[in-house]
């Protein structure tokens, strides 16, 4: 009798949370399961659904037998999951976490409700959940996405200290403008790093504005020469600073006036000269000799290819008339007494100003009263539309400017056009204008430069014994539309170019993207060093980092391969009106992914919004690297965020190895037919939308566009983890030797929690002969330091703010300080802040 009325009686309130538990989820897997096998999906969460069905009957029965079918679930999809992604524990999270909590649900609160005999059952979950408990504990501490491996230690000469640097100093955006990012001391090491401790912290007050658009970003790297500090905020303030103290010595504010259509308020860095008497560095080196510069005029009229005969001569040329010793000579044409030394400050508003180094006055000689007008013979001078937001390079004669056309807005932008000024006076001595026929054609009266040409906007580099600056160039605005370019809007666009700096003719050009339709710009510094090959060989290179993960490795005298790039059939089928190129360039030397994604690699907190990931992706386009940009809606991996960013990578030219950190976000792209709401020309007084993502107008071409990450509906990536690593590479063998995750989701999660994951980035390494890099740049608000022998993280710190700039070191006093800026990315949703902040060893 007691056991009738047992069976018949009220299953209670747990009973009835644990029956709409599981008939919900059974009828979610049911239906979303349906639809993705239906898309060509997998199975499994059609026949899991109906398996939970069957439990759902079973517990309203309160037979035993549910425990049974339950246990069944978890081992079968513990084997589907190991199938699927192996042993990668955030790979197992969102298949496994529901399903084992619930299970662990049924045992201590359900279990004993059931009808007796409950032994088998309750045997049989835990049988199961112990071998999840093994599963996931396994996958902890065996990660299949890590790559282990030790680069073979040498003994560095620190050659970089040979180049006429005091290695105390870091004078230029990459420390030398040869990009390397490296500094050449030793007093921090992989023993004693654990022990750095905050030397000083100075505020700058400047922070983001009613008038900011989205994207403010602090980006800086600071510069140091001597006893001096120079960095610029987001509204391209200059700030002075004493290098040991961090106390302010001076300031200078252009007074810029934004916009909430600007598509950027950044400034990655400023650039010094030194042009007194005595002046001797790189980054203030004389131009080539005369003998070069004629060698760069028989270039100059060299067909554009990845390396042509006459820009191979005419560089080779320039070479030998330039000996290693005249990089560090005294410039012919000398200034004294104030603006002797000079800081020019590039501002978003397209205008360049010149200041003295010791007092932050503007250069009087310089322009007008030290304030170049960028906006000159543009064929549209609104203000944010053209910005340079990175420091230009300098000569003893020449400085060469670059900057940022607005992305996506229309097909009547300002030009991209690449300009030289006398580093003196201000005054133009040479245009490359990379959508005129003639490059090299000056604007006359009534005249201006091309709309719309590709732009160079991250920092430059210069080999100062060539006389060649390397621009890693973009793609004519709107990107992901190309039906109405002409050749010369192709011919050096998306790729990396190099011109002969006094001059401004071309050197040679290696295009990395043919007809680029999905902006897979050169988005970084290029990184110069001469490099010790297999055969004994030293080549002088230049590493160019690609959105798309290809490190293309240059002769950086001609431009030809150096690690092999093969062209490579792609997907075809443009958007009506468009085309796409048949095959496209890949580096030997990649962080590309090796196989095309599928469903499984589809993610998600849980297993719901993984489901929903998966018929997600099945919707989209996607046929691997560079699927065309389509109606339906194109999935692009690599991103346009790009798998390298602005922070480029950090080069020990002493031990000839490599640090970087690519990033792996998918984005997705739809293209939006014009029609009600999406007219063919702007409204009147129209302006940009402040930021790179969302919608998109092209206006002036037959579609806008949308773009946007690839993420769930929860907001997360769908996308399985890691999106972000650091990693080790050895340059003599082009081996990628060791590669980490790196960053938490300790500011990105509702709940502060310190999983390692691999997070995307915005941001570079920086690299010290002491064996340490250091960087920030990640989704959380840290600065890291690693071994750069086998990647081991050996220190971090917690930041106040978003860490998305490059850290820098220097010495001052016999003591090593690391200086990185905290003030956060605005898109990139990190904490916004005004921090600059420097570390060093204990007294």
């Amino acid at each position: 009798m007691s056991r009738s009325r047992e069976s018949s009686s009220s299953p209670g309130f747990i009973g009835v949370i644990t029956l709409l538990f599981i008939a919900l989820t059974s009828l979610f897997l049911l239906i979303g399961g349906a639809y993705l096998l239906s898309l060509g999906g997998s199975a499994y969460y059609v026949v899991t659904g109906v398996v939970l069905l069957a439990v759902t009957w079973l517990l309203y029965r309160r037979s035993p037998t549910a425990l049974v079918l339950y246990a069944l679930v978890l081992v079968g999809t513990a084997i589907w999951s190991l199938w699927e992604s192996g042993p990668d524990f955030w790979a197992l999270a969102p298949r496994s976490g529901v399903l084992v909590v619930f299970g662990v649900w049924l045992l201590l609160l359900v279990s004993w409700r059931l009808e007796a005999p409950r032994k088998l059952g309750v045997q049989s979950l835990v049988g199961a959940l112990v071998i999840w408990a093994g599963v996931l504990v396994y996958a902890c501490f065996n990660d299949p996405q890590t790559v282990n491996g030790t680069i073979a230690s040498s003994t560095g000469s620190l050659a970089a200290n040979a180049q006429g640097i005091d290695a105390s100093d870091w004078p230029a955006y990459g420390r030398t403008q040869e990009g390397t990012r490296y500094a050449p001391l030793q007093q921090i090491t992989p023993d004693n790093v654990k022990n750095l401790q905050v030397a000083w912290t100075f505020r700058t007050g400047d922070m983001k504005g009613p008038n900011d658009p989205v994207e403010i970003t602090n980006e800086v790297t600071p510069i140091k020469i001597g006893n001096l500090l120079y960095l610029c905020s987001p509204h391209q303030k200059l700030f002075a600073l004493d290098a040991q103290s961090g106390a302010l010595k001076w300031t200078f504010d252009p007074k810029l006036k934004t916009d909430p259509s600007f598509q950027h308020v950044t400034c990655r860095g400023v650039s010094y000269v030194d042009l007194s008497a005595n002046a001797a560095a790189p980054a203030t080196a004389a131009p080539a000799s005369d003998a070069a510069a004629a060698a760069s005029d028989a270039a100059a009229s060299a067909p554009v290819a990845a390396a042509s005969d006459a820009a191979a001569s005419a560089a080779t040329a320039a070479a030998s008339a330039t000996p290693a010793s005249d990089a560090a000579a005294p410039v012919a044409a000398t200034t004294t007494g104030a603006c002797s030394r000079r800081i020019y400050l590039p501002v978003n508003d397209g205008h360049l100003y010149a200041l003295d180094a010791l007092t932050g006055e503007r250069c009087a000689g310089f322009a007008n009263n030290g304030d170049l007008d960028l906006q000159h013979a543009m064929p549209v001078t609104t203000a944010g539309m053209y910005e340079p937001t990175s420091p230009p390079i300098v000569t003893g004669k020449v400085i060469i400017v670059a900057g940022a056309v607005e992305d996506n807005f229309s097909n009547r932008e300002p030009s991209g056009v690449i300009r030289g000024f006398d580093v003196r006076t201000g005054e133009l001595l040479w245009a490359f204008d990379p959508g005129a026929k003639d490059p090299n054609h000056i604007p006359g009266p009534g005249e201006h430069y091309t709309w719309n040409s590709p732009n160079s906007w991250a920092p430059a580099a210069y080999d100062a014994k060539l006389d060649i600056v390397y621009l890693p160039m973009g793609v004519r605005t709107p990107d992901i539309w190309g039906g109405d370019r002409t050749p010369e809007m192709e011919r050096y666009a998306s790729g990396l170019l190099a011109l002969h700096a006094t001059t401004g003719k071309l050197a040679w050009f290696y295009q990395t993207a043919h007809h680029d339709l999905w902006d897979m710009d050169m988005p970084s510094q290029p990184t110069l060093a001469d490099i010790t090959t297999k055969d004994g060989k030293t080549v002088p290179v230049v590493y160019g980092p690609a959105k798309t993960g290809n490190l293309f490795v240059l002769d950086r005298r001609t431009g030809e391969t150096v690690v092999p790039a093969p062209e490579l059939p792609v997907p075809q089928g443009a958007a009506p009106g468009d085309r796409t190129s048949p095959t496209q360039p890949f580096s030997d030397l990649t962080f590309r992914p090796k196989n095309l994604l599928t469903d499984k690699d589809m993610w998600g907190a849980t297993m719901y919004d993984q489901l929903v990931c998966r018929v997600m992706f099945h919707k989209l386009r996607y046929e691997g690297t560079f699927t065309p940009p389509s109606l339906q809606g194109t999935l692009v991996f690599p991103g346009n965020l790009g798998m390298f960013e602005w922070g480029g990578i950090a080069l020990d030219t002493d031990r000839q190895i490599a640090i970087a950190n690519p990033i792996a976000l998918p984005f997705v792209s739809r293209l939006i037919p014009r029609g009600p709401g999406n007219p063919q020309e702007p409204e009147a007084g129209a302006k940009g939308s402040g930021t790179e993502s969302g919608i998109q107008p092209q206006y002036g071409v037959p579609y806008g566009v949308t773009l946007n990450p690839f993420l769930s509906p929860f907001g997360l990536p769908c996308k399985q983890p890691a999106w972000g690593y650091i990693a080790g590479i050895d340059l003599k063998t082009n081996e990628i030797v060791w590669k980490k995750r790196i960053g938490t989701v300790r500011d990105s999660s509702p709940i502060p929690l310190p999983f390692k994951m691999g997070m995307p980035m915005l941001g570079g390494p920086m690299i010290t002969a002491g064996g340490v890099a250091f960087i920030g740049a990640t989704a959380d608000n840290f600065i890291r330091a690693f071994d750069v022998n086998n990647g081991k993280q050996l220190w971090e710190a917690r930041l106040p703010a978003g860490g998305q700039a490059t850290p820098m070191s220097y010495s001052i006093n016999g003591k090593q300080y690391v200086v990185i800026a905290a003030g956060g990315h605005g898109s990139f949703g990190t904490k916004l802040g005004d921090y600059v902040i420097a570390y060093a060893l204990p007294n």
